[in-house]
C-alpha cells in the first residue's frame, strides 16, 4: 500500500470560520435584518431568523469543532448587539461574547475575532453608514469598548472582513444594503473602511500591545478570457488592481483606495501584523466596450471549469497557491481566513479540501509563512442575499428544527486536523481518484 504524508508546521492552526449575523440568530437591530424584510432582496425569500441559534447555544457547535480536532475558530462579534444605540453599550452582550470566547479556550480552540463582518447597527445605517466619514471614529469607539472587554480571551483580531466586497456589493452592485449603484460612492466607502481599519489597528495595539491585528481580504484570481488579447490582459490587470490590490496597497503603503492616485496616510501605512486571505475562485476578464459603468470590462466564470452549487464559483485550487505566493512578498504571516465551497450533497467538497490543502502545503514548502487555515464553514448558515440556498457547512443544519448532521467531508477535515497532515490514508479513504489525478499513483 502506498503511504505518504504532507505535514504542516508545528503549531499550525486548523479551524473553521463563521460570522455573527449568519449564525447567531435574531440580530434584529442591524441593517441586514431590515434588508431581509424587503421583498425580493433574498434569493429564496428566506430570512436569517434563528440562523444557527448560536446566541443561545454556540457551545454545542464548539463541542463539535473540538471533537473534529480543530484548534482554532474565527468568529465575528455583532456591533449592533454591543452598541444597540449610539454611545450606549450593552454589558450583557459583551458578557455573552466573553462566555463564548472563554468556551472556545476551554476546549483548546484559539479564537480569531472579526470586529466587523458586513453588518451595521440600524442607528449607524440611518446616519449614512460607511458613506459618512464620522463612521470612522464611531467604529474606533466601538472597537475600543469591545477589545477592552474581550482582550483576556483573544490575541488574534481581524478589524474588517472583506472591505472590498462590502463596498462593491452595497454601493456598486446594489445587491446588499444600502442597495446603491454608484462606483464613485463605492470608492468613498472603501476609503472610509480602510481609514477605520487603521484607527482600529492602532487602538487595539494601544489596549493590547501583544495582539496580532490584520484584515480578512477576499482575493480573486483574474485571468484574461483570451490571453492573446492585449485588451483582455489590460482588463484583467485592472480588475486585479481594483479588487485585490487597493486594500493591500492601503495597508502596506498607506495609499488611500481609488481609481486615481489618492493621498498617502502615514497612519494607514503598515497597519497589519498578518494578512488574512479569503479565497474561493477564479474569474475570466474580458474587454467590453458596451460596459462603461464597469470600466469597459466584464468578468465571468470559466465555462469549461468545475462549478460549485449555484454557480457560485469555479473550483480552482491552483489559485490558492498563486495568491499565497503573491502575498509572501509582503513579509507578514498569512492565515487562510476563509476557503470553502457551497455543496449541499457533499459530492465536491472532499476533493475541494484535498486539492486546496495540498496547494497550501506546496506554498508552505516554498517558505510562504502560512500560519493557519479556517475552512468556511463549520455549519450551514444564512448566506446573505443567497439566503439558505448555498450550503457551505461541514455540518448540515436544518434552520427550522436546528438539527445537525455532519457531512462526510467533516470526517476528512477532522483527520487532517488531528494529524496536522494530509496523509495518503486520508486521500485513499475519501478521494481515492485523486491519487492518480494529482500524484500519478494507481492503487489497482
Amino acid at each position: 500500500m502506498v503511504e505518504f504524508a504532507f505535514h504542516f508546521p508545528s503549531g499550525f492552526l486548523w479551524g473553521t470560520a463563521t460570522s455573527s449575523h449568519q449564525v447567531e440568530g435574531d440580530n434584529t437591530n442591524n441593517d441586514w435584518w431590515r434588508w431581509e424584510q424587503e421583498p425580493g432582496r433574498i434569493r429564496d425569500g428566506s430570512r436569517s431568523g434563528r440562523a444557527c441559534d448560536w446566541w443561545r447555544n454556540a457551545e454545542a457547535d464548539f463541542d463539535r469543532a473540538a471533537a473534529m480536532g480543530q484548534n482554532a475558530h474565527r468568529l465575528s462579534i455583532e456591533w449592533s448587539r454591543i452598541e444597540p444605540r449610539e454611545g450606549v453599550f450593552d454589558d450583557a452582550a459583551l458578557d455573552r461574547y466573553r462566555e463564548m470566547l472563554r468556551g472556545l479556550r476551554e476546549r483548546g480552540i484559539e479564537p480569531m475575532v472579526t470586529l466587523h463582518h458586513f453588518t451595521n447597527p440600524l442607528w449607524l445605517a440611518e446616519q449614512g453608514g460607511w458613506e459618512n466619514p464620522l463612521t470612522v471614529e464611531r467604529f474606533e469607539r466601538y472597537v475600543r469598548h469591545a477589545v477592552g472587554a474581550l482582550k483576556d480571551f483573544c490575541r488574534l483580531w481581524c478589524t474588517i472582513n472583506e472591505p472590498n466586497v462590502l463596498a462593491y456589493m452595497g454601493w456598486n452592485e446594489g445587491k446588499w444594503p444600502p442597495g446603491k449603484r454608484d462606483f464613485g460612492l463605492s470608492m468613498q466607502v472603501l476609503r472610509h473602511l480602510m481609514q477605520a481599519h487603521a484607527r482600529a489597528y492602532h487602538a487595539i495595539h494601544e489596549i493590547q500591545p501583544e495582539a496580532q491585528v490584520g484584515i480578512a481580504h477576499n482575493m480573486v484570481v483574474f485571468e484574461p478570457a483570451h490571453p492573446a488579447s492585449p485588451l483582455d490582459r489590460m482588463i484583467a490587470r485592472l480588475h486585479d488592481r481594483m479588487f485585490n490590490r487597493l486594500v493591500l496597497d492601503a495597508m502596506a503603503a498607506g495609499r488611500e483606495p481609488g481609481l486615481a492616485a489618492f493621498r498617502t496616510l502615514a497612519a494607514l501605512r503598515g497597519t497589519y501584523d498578518f494578512i488574512g486571505l479569503n479565497y474561493y475562485t477564479r474569474r475570466l476578464s474580458a474587454f467590453d466596450r458596451r460596459s462603461p459603468a464597469t470600466l469597459f470590462g466584464r468578468t465571468f466564470l470559466n465555462p469549461h471549469g468545475e462549478l460549485s452549487d449555484g454557480e457560485y464559483g469555479e473550483v480552482f485550487p491552483e489559485g490558492l497557491y498563486l495568491l499565497l505566493k503573491r502575498l509572501a512578498r509582503y513579509g507578514k504571516p498569512i492565515y487562510v481566513t476563509e476557503n470553502g465551497i457551497p455543496d449541499a450533497d457533499d459530492d465536491q467538497r472532499p476533493r475541494f479540501l484535498v486539492r486546496h490543502l495540498h496547494a497550501m502545503w506546496r506554498a508552505i514548502q516554498q517558505n510562504v509563512p502560512v500560519r493557519g487555515y479556517f475552512h468556511w464553514s463549520l455549519v450551514d448558515n444564512f448566506e446573505w442575499a443567497e439566503g439558505w440556498t448555498l450550503r457551505f457547512g461541514l455540518i448540515e443544519v436544518d434552520p427550522e428544527t436546528q438539527a445537525r448532521r455532519p457531512r462526510r467531508s467533516a470526517d476528512l477535515y477532522a483527520e487532517v486536523c488531528r494529524a496536522n497532515a494530509l496523509t495518503s490514508e486520508t486521500i485513499i479513504r475519501h478521494t481515492p481518484e485523486l491519487l492518480e489525478e494529482m500524484f500519478g499513483i494507481s492503487i489497482g
